[in-house]
């Protein structure tokens, strides 16, 4: 089976048991609002170029495992345009999570690398897990998250940019420890 098709059925499967809701602009700003109340990330609003958030990305994996979400970029508080995540991997793995994902951009440059078509990111890359009192609820009506840790409340590993970027994610639900960035691909499309 070809690396195209393991991916496309992949997205299907994980369609299929993470519904990923389109990222309006109400999603991206509860997720926007979610991070600025967790511990180590709300500082680097008031230092960073800009931002990617995906209000939801849904991780599943049974030996093949896969990621997918939606997610709203911007530079300087405004809105630039929009982007998909996806993941594939390989390994020992089993489970599924859905999480809540932020990039930061330092500078120019960076906002730049990832907004120039199709964005990867390395093998070494981390991302700071947070963890607060961050739930989730979804329903047949729509999903809702909320934090209930204030700034300080929040508990985070590791922090600083890494080649320009900084990332965080929120776990949402799920039974998957980690939210690994390797092999993640990124699509922009400005507005």
């Amino acid at each position: 089976m070809t690396a195209i098709k393991v991916r496309a059925i992949l997205v299907a499967l994980l369609l299929l048991v993470f519904p990923v809701s389109q990222a309006w602009a109400d999603d991206c700003q509860d997720a926007v609002a979610l991070f600025k109340k967790a511990g180590a990330s709300a500082e680097f609003f008031n230092h960073s170029y800009g931002y990617a958030i995906f209000p939801n990305i849904g991780k599943g994996a049974i030996g093949v495992g896969g990621a997918y979400g939606k997610g709203c970029v911007y530079a300087q508080g405004r809105h630039m345009g929009n982007a998909t995540m996806t993941q594939v991997s390989l390994g020992f793995q089993l489970g599924g999570e859905a999480y809540t994902q932020i990039i930061f951009f330092q500078d120019q440059r960076a906002f730049n690398e990832f907004t120039s078509g199709n964005f990867e990111f390395s093998a070494n890359a981390r991302a700071v897990a947070i963890t607060a009192g961050a739930s989730a609820t979804a329903s047949t009506a729509g999903s809702s998250t909320g934090i209930s840790g204030g700034k300080h409340d929040a508990t985070t590993r590791g922090s600083g940019y890494n080649k320009g970027m900084a990332t965080f994610t929120i776990a949402k639900a799920g039974l998957m420890y980690e939210a690994s960035l390797a092999g993640q691909k990124y699509e922009y499309k400005p507005l």
